[in-house]
């Protein structure tokens, strides 16, 4: 970081929060429209630079995706300069590399919402760069100041969205995964009836073998039956010479 100028404090004195943020700005594209900081310094300079460089198109294809913001986080000489691209705006923090992550994402959604909700569809349309500094600067403070003063509630609060967000988008892909074997399931469901009627026509034809079996088996033994009567009979005419066999000599 440079020297710092008059007026000013260079970040990196003393310590604790009140140099956690040190150095914020809105921009339509890549024009600068408001600025705060309470530190001197080249980051403004490097964070300008990073915002020349952040991928073409990014916010008009977050907006064309639903409106989901984009972001964006390079790191430099012990610093994060972190941005979130919406609809054509773009917000920066920088911030030591020390500060939790949650902080940085709680600020810049907390300015982001501040700032659309003031100027979303108004002048920040057509302003010209910095032309909103005096009037939205102290405002940019204000957001600051509360970030750094709620910083572990709105670090709790963003890691349970976090854990919701996870919880709904393996829910979301579940019902993916399911919808996506609806035709294999609808197929085995298919499969399932087909079995299940060759199973009943099978039975069926077994019912129909057992009967002719049986039959069969009927038939066998009146065969055998009437062989025996048969024989039975032969042998009776044989002994008796006849069929009266109660015919006695005199």
């Amino acid at each position: 970081m440079a020297s710092p100028a008059p007026g000013g404090k260079e970040a990196g004195e003393g310590g604790g929060k009140a140099e956690w943020l040190i150095y914020a700005f809105v921009a339509r594209g890549t024009a600068v429209l408001a600025e705060y900081t309470e530190f001197t310094g080249n980051f403004p300079a490097i964070a300008a630079q990073c915002l020349q460089r952040l991928p073409a198109g990014s916010s008009s294809a977050s907006a064309a995706a639903g409106g989901a913001p984009a972001r964006f986080s390079y790191a430099c000489d012990r610093h994060t300069f972190n941005f979130l691209l919406h609809r054509g705006y773009a917000y920066c923090v920088v911030a030591k590399e020390s500060v939790p992550k949650n902080v940085s994402v709680a600020f810049l959604e907390r300015l982001k919402d501040d700032f659309m909700k003031r100027y979303g569809g108004g002048k920040a349309d057509t302003a010209l760069a910095k032309s909103l500094n005096k009037e939205y600067g102290p405002v940019i403070k204000q957001h600051i100041q509360y970030v750094l003063d709620h910083s572990e509630e709105l670090d709790k609060t963003l890691k349970v969205q976090a854990q919701v967000s996870e919880v709904k988008n393996i829910m979301l892909d579940n019902i993916e995964k399911t919808l996506g074997r609806g035709e294999k399931l609808s197929e085995l469901q298919d499969k399932t009836s087909d079995l299940h009627s060759q199973a009943q026509e099978f039975k069926k034809q077994g019912v129909k073998i057992r009967r002719k079996t049986w039959l069969q088996n009927m038939k066998i033994k009146l065969v055998v039956l009437g062989i025996l009567l048969l024989l039975v009979l032969i042998v009776w005419v044989s002994v008796c010479q006849g069929f009266d066999c109660t015919k006695h000599e005199t």
